[in-house]
């Protein structure tokens, strides 16, 4: 059989060219039977619509971009993390015929040139960014290119763009709370070696738990390294070579917290015991740590839905089935308890 066209579909129904093609695209002025029956016509002759040619005749694309920076400290490219949220975005997506393409960013390559090369490509009609920085060039590109986005991740970039991001600092007041109830008094706090505007923020509720505890703030117990196995495997070594050693540790990377019970393991000591430790988020790979990880969960099913809602309701196309407008949002952690962080060994 040769390949339906949109004319075909309009023969075999009886109805216009421009109707068909309204019902396909989802217009709200189709009769809802007739959509019906073009919906089912369309599939039942196996058509394709030319999407090179639509994208033309309509400047879109259908398809939404997430720009992740691979390797980045604190991006949580190299687990899980971005997996589930990809999942969760696509399946808001789909519903309105949309599809959600992945941008990764290389190390070596400068984040604004990468996102400046992906929109003169034209290759996505909006864009969800991660990582933010403190300042973050590309937040005022995209709001003075006029390109929907959304930022997963908060920045101090002026502008009315929507984001979400996660409470890094209830994360970091929860558990300095919890540390210092446990007898804690002189606690490290290990943050990403970069610029990420989530590690200010975590210092941010680092500092503002050890004001509530009136305990002195000391730099020499922020320790800066990568969001990996080996950066945790390094953080620990510091902290093992200090003269007066921290008696607890808030890391701000779940996979940190694998390199560091390694390091201890290797001198003889015991996470919990001679070092309570307290990691960031519940994660497949934190779950076999023994002792068990004490850290934060979240629902990262819910996080990317609210992520793709939250773009499309900035969208007009979209916008009437996301009423929520605008959203900035910091997204709560819960505490989950381990025995990763025992009282301090007198």
């Amino acid at each position: 059989m040769a390949k339906t066209g949109i004319r075909q579909l309009a023969d075999h129904l009886g109805i216009s060219i421009g109707t068909v093609s309204r019902a396909l695209n989802d217009r709200p002025d189709v009769n809802p039977e007739t959509r019906k029956r073009v919906l089912a016509a369309a599939t039942d002759f196996g058509y394709v619509p030319n999407q090179s040619g639509r994208s033309l005749r309509q400047g879109t694309t259908n398809t939404i971009g997430f720009i992740v920076e691979s390797g980045t400290d604190g991006s949580g490219s190299n687990d899980n993390f971005f997996l589930e949220v990809f999942g969760a975005i696509q399946h808001v997506f789909a519903r309105h015929n949309l599809d959600l393409v992945v941008l990764p960013c290389s190390t070596d390559e400068d984040p604004l040139h990468h996102l400046q090369r992906m929109v003169s490509r034209r290759i996505v009609d909006a864009l969800i960014i991660s990582a933010t920085r403190r300042k973050d060039p590309r937040i005022s590109f995209l709001a003075d290119a006029h390109i929907p986005f959304i930022t997963l991740g908060r920045s101090s970039t002026p502008g009315p763009h929507p984001w979400l991001d996660l409470d890094f600092e209830g994360v970091a007041n929860t558990a300095m709370d919890r540390l210092v109830a446990k007898g804690h008094r002189r606690i490290a706090l290990g943050l990403p070696s970069n610029d990420i505007n989530l590690g200010f923020l975590l210092l941010d509720g680092y500092k503002a738990g050890l004001e509530r505890q009136e305990i002195a703030f000391d730099p020499a117990l922020v320790l800066r390294a990568a969001s990996s196995e080996q950066g945790g495997y390094q953080l620990a070594h510091e902290v093992l070579s200090m003269g007066n050693r921290p008696t607890a540790v808030l890391l701000v990377h779940e996979l940190m917290a694998i390199g560091l019970y390694r390091r201890m393991n290797d001198a003889g000591l015991e996470p919990g015991k001679d070092l309570s430790v307290i990691g960031f988020r519940e994660s497949p790979l934190s779950r076999f740590l023994i002792p068990a990880l004490t850290c934060f969960k979240l629902s990262l099913r819910d996080l990317g839905q609210a992520l793709g809602e939250s773009l499309l309701a900035t969208i007009p196309a979209y916008a009437e089935h996301y009423p929520q407008g605008t959203v900035r949002r910091v997204w709560p952690m819960e505490l989950v308890p381990g025995d990763s962080d025992g009282p301090p060994r007198m």
